[in-house]
């Protein structure tokens, strides 16, 4: 139904990196989303007051709050692919972020209710009374929500939406609940045990997990989580592929919604090139970065020596010393300050947020090695950095 809808409603379906296609898509599934758990609503509602279940009536009411989520998701994608302006230069993506957060607070207020009323089920325990229509009525409920996860989960993939994969995780979780529902009714006929509140708990416990891992999953890019390694690897690839560019380091990414993306890095080039050619070459790599990665792309520019035999031969032997200490540190920036007394080797390292050891323990050991390798007369100038990538 939905890939008809899609077909039929939007036009460029497959230009999903543009925010238009990006927030038709989001639409659509939010409208889809309403009516579906309307309808859920409607005969898990009438369900669970035939059978006077307390299980099956919070599942009805928990496909309620996912139709209003869904009318957040809705407002969310509309408002987010609202234009810049003075106030927000940036645009307004990170609203969908925020809307899939306030999903993910739903489906945690929907959970802690249900737990509620099973507990007072449990000790005020009623009996319910099983019927086919109860049964085909959550059957088919567990089908339709299976669907609605496999396409908010699918088209959530392919315009990469933190929203909508939220949405699938909720699907799943109603797909789990009321299966346990199900069973409980079915156990309940078969044995007459009066399951029923100690299934809404379990059920209630489930939802409750099932919405951290969705509010996780939108609250990341809100706080700012590192970029994805397959986004850090094409820039690279991109930048790199100009001959002129000897490597990156310092690389920054800011996102401010599905793309809207910043990215700041800083390029090394033989000190000895050309300026002009070489300011060309990195506003060429600016512009390919947008275009290839539709983005907002700010490259600095490091000179570094590349002809300097000398340079090149302290620099070699200290990107050893300093690998010898630890493979996962990484060097850049070097530069030699040669005076009458002695020689300051200056460069920044790159190390984890987590590392083991101090900065200046590891500064200390560096220069140890250095000392005891090189000589004396070299004194070594480190700026310690932490990896804003995930280091290999």
């Amino acid at each position: 139904m939905v890939t008809i809808l899609i077909n039929l409603l939007i036009k460029e379906k497959e230009d999903v990196k543009n925010p238009k296609v990006r927030q038709q898509y989001g639409m659509l599934c939010g409208m889809v989303g309403i009516a579906l758990n309307i309808l859920l609503f409607l005969g898990k509602f009438l369900a669970g007051a035939i059978s006077n279940s307390i299980s099956v009536t919070a599942d009805a009411f928990n496909n309620l709050s996912d139709a209003g989520s869904s009318c957040v998701t809705l407002v969310g994608f509309k408002m987010a692919g609202a234009k810049p302006d003075q106030g927000h230069p940036f645009g307004h993506g990170r609203i969908e972020y925020i809307a899939g957060l306030i999903v993910s607070g739903a489906i945690l207020l929907m959970a802690v209710e249900l737990v509620r009323t099973s507990v007072d089920k449990i000790i005020h325990p009623q009996e319910v009374e099983f019927r086919m229509l109860t049964a085909a009525i959550l059957l088919i409920s567990i089908l339709v929500k299976l669907y609605m996860a496999y396409y908010n989960y699918r088209i959530g993939k392919k315009v990469d939406s933190a929203a909508m994969r939220a949405t699938a995780t909720d699907s799943l979780s109603d797909v789990c609940a009321t299966t346990v529902v199900l069973l409980s009714a079915i156990v309940g006929k078969a044995t007459g045990l009066q399951i029923d509140g100690y299934c809404g708990v379990l059920v209630g416990v489930f939802i409750f997990y099932a919405g951290i891992c969705a509010a996780k999953e939108t609250l990341d890019p809100l706080l700012g989580q590192a970029p994805e390694e397959t986004l850090v690897r094409q820039i690279e690839e991109i930048v790199l592929a100009q001959e002129e560019i000897c490597g990156i380091h310092d690389l920054l990414v800011h996102d401010y919604g599905p793309g809207r993306l910043m990215i700041s890095l800083h390029a090394e080039v033989p000190a000895e090139g050309n300026i002009l050619e070489l300011h060309d070459v990195i506003d060429n790599t600016e512009v390919e970065l947008r275009r290839k990665l539709n983005c907002d792309a700010v490259i600095h520019m490091d000179p570094v020596i590349t002809e300097d035999e000398h340079v090149l031969s302290l620099k070699k032997q200290t990107g050893q010393i300093v690998k010898s200490i630890d493979p996962v540190i990484s060097m850049h920036d070097f530069r030699v300050v040669a005076g009458s007394s002695h020689t300051n080797l200056i460069f920044d390292i790159v190390i984890p947020y987590e590392y083991k050891i101090s900065d200046e323990m590891l500064t200390e050991q560096i220069q140890s090695r250095v000392a005891g390798e090189l000589g004396n007369n070299y004194f070594v100038v480190i700026q310690v950095d932490k990896a804003y990538c995930k280091q290999e």
